[in-house]
């Protein structure tokens, strides 16, 4: 009895990843200690999960390795050339500009509209 095919969207297991890739579990495993952007879930007993995006990423390893020639260190730098600027955080963004006057508006309309509730 075969299993039927998971969701575009479900996780994979290595074991999952390595059949439908070819790829060996220990080369995944290997591919997880070079490659940063390689971080499939681990949960108990490290157990690995695979989230669609890590398994395209196998896929674009696989190729840029076994089929166009590129080593180790050269897919290393193509990836972390490719990586977004990390979007600045709440605090390094800069402050809307709010002043007294619209915030003692905006509780008296609140203080208002919770008066007219009770």
């Amino acid at each position: 009895m075969t299993m039927p095919d998971k969701a575009a969207g479900a996780y994979r297991t290595i074991g999952e990843v390595s059949r439908d890739t070819g790829l060996p579990q220990h080369i995944l495993r290997y591919w997880e200690s070079r490659f940063a952007q390689l971080r499939p879930l681990q949960r108990a007993g490290n157990r690995r999960y695979y989230r669609p995006g890590d398994v395209a990423l196998v896929r674009r390893i696989d190729i840029l390795l076994n089929q166009q020639g590129y080593t180790i260190r050269g897919v290393q730098k193509l990836l972390a050339a490719e990586q977004p600027e990390p979007a600045p955080a709440a605090a390094d963004a800069a402050p809307a500009a709010i002043n007294l006057g619209q915030l003692v508006a905006i509780r008296d309309t609140l203080a208002r509209a919770l008066a007219q509730d009770r």
